[in-house]
């Protein structure tokens, strides 16, 4: 399958593609840490290519339910994350999947179709995560583990605490791999 990973600049859910046979791209305006096919810019400059599969990780600066209360009055900034989230779900592409956690997407356009956690799928920690999807089925837990730590939450302040954030643990990203990589019809 020909494979988008929207909003991202690890590499991990398209690493975790391209590990299972698949032909994945992320696209991030940084650029990637890792090597592999990646577009630096702006995803709507590619958006409209023949994608079978989209997993999209817009940023939720002005989405998450955890930073509402510093950006109470970012009105602006909040219509135009929902109005590209809304972009990003409306895409002609037939399997979707848009990560994001708790925060306006559930009031403003719908309700997840999902919450996961990374305990789910083989890291020990607490990080309630929305999954909205189009033509796809929900995830399985893959590797249900003990451990319930807020490990992101406790992360020290700086510039680089949003980079930890906002990475795919590699158990989740390879959990969409294998049960989303599926060629489904």
């Amino acid at each position: 399958m020909k494979v988008l990973v929207a909003c991202e600049f690890s590499g991990r859910v398209r690493d975790a593609f391209t590990g299972q046979g698949h032909d994945a791209v992320s696209c991030d305006l940084l650029e990637t840490e890792t090597p592999g096919q990646h577009y630096q810019g702006d995803v709507r400059d590619i958006l409209s290519e023949d994608w079978d599969l989209m997993i999209a990780h817009p940023p939720c600066t002005y989405l998450a339910k955890s930073g509402a209360r510093w950006h109470m009055d970012s009105h602006t900034e909040r219509a135009e994350a929902l109005a590209f989230v809304r972009l990003l779900l409306d895409a002609q592409i037939p399997r979707i999947a848009l990560e994001n956690p708790i925060g306006r997407i559930s009031t403003a356009i719908r309700k997840p179709d999902q919450i996961i956690h990374p305990w789910e799928h083989g890291a020990g920690e607490v990080k309630p995560t929305c999954l909205w999807l189009k033509g796809l089925p929900k995830l399985v837990p893959s590797q249900v583990v003990d451990g319930r730590e807020p490990r992101c939450h406790w992360a020290a302040p700086g510039p680089e605490r949003w980079k930890e954030r906002s990475r795919t643990l590699p158990g989740i990203a390879l959990a969409m791999a294998q049960q989303w990589g599926l060629n489904q019809t």
